[in-house]
């Protein structure tokens, strides 16, 4: 099938699907987010944004990458969001790269947004819809983050069918650029854990998908159940 991956310059007009990848650490932070009790992620596109809607919007929290700041309740940061109770929550995240992405096609009939820590049910949810060819849009870098080209294509392939090997795309990811940076405290509100946590591969049984309501970008967990591998 022939999928597109792009950067978020390169996008044009609106893609029919769009799964918008953020690894290290957009959307792992969110997944494991919806895992602390979460029960939906505003996208704010930016940070004066996030603060305003958490001021009007009682019991809303704020979250963005880089280091702690006024206002804000949490950091980009998967290892320091594991051990936070959010149930029932809205969380509003603003991140440099991921939440960019998905806002930059939240017009889409279709958008998912994804990491290694959901990557199979996603590509599992993307086959029960029968979507057709995906647009990716890979955030880091300018479309260039190795670690997002590896989990789009991780993606992409398990979108076929059959059984795919992990183990080759987790490897790019733990190599890349962002990772080095990370384990080697260049990026602010870090934890030893997140390059780790990151590289769970299916760690939750979720998919996310971002919709529009009223005039926010929403994203929601999605259940997907295993297909049996009869029907493979």
């Amino acid at each position: 099938m022939d999928h597109h991956f792009v950067g978020i310059p390169e996008l044009t007009g609106v893609p029919r699907v769009a799964v918008v990848i953020d690894v290290m650490r957009a959307f792992t932070v969110a997944a494991w987010a919806f895992s602390r009790g979460v029960e939906r992620i505003v996208l704010a596109s930016t940070e004066r944004e996030a603060l305003a809607l958490k001021e009007s919007h009682s019991g809303w929290l704020a979250l963005k990458d880089g280091a702690p700041a006024a206002g804000f309740d949490a950091v980009n940061s998967p290892g320091l969001l594991r051990s936070c109770d959010f149930t029932g929550r809205t969380l509003v995240q603003k991140t440099t790269a991921g939440t960019v992405g998905a806002l930059a096609v939240a017009n889409a009939p279709l958008v998912l947004c994804a990491s290694f820590v959901v990557a199979g049910p996603t590509a599992r949810f993307l086959r029960t819809k029968d979507s057709g060819p995906v647009t990716f849009v890979v955030t880091g870098e300018g479309g260039q983050a190795d670690e997002d080209l590896a989990c789009a294509e991780f993606i992409a392939r398990s979108m076929a069918g059959g059984d795919v090997e992990a183990a080759p795309y987790l490897h790019r990811a733990r190599t890349s650029r962002a990772a080095a940076d990370l384990a080697g405290g260049l990026r602010s509100g870090y934890h030893p854990d997140d390059v780790d946590l990151c590289l769970e591969i299916d760690r939750f049984p979720f998919a996310m998908m971002a919709r529009q309501e009223h005039s926010l970008t929403v994203l929601r967990p999605v259940a997907v159940p295993d297909i049996p591998s009869n029907i493979r």
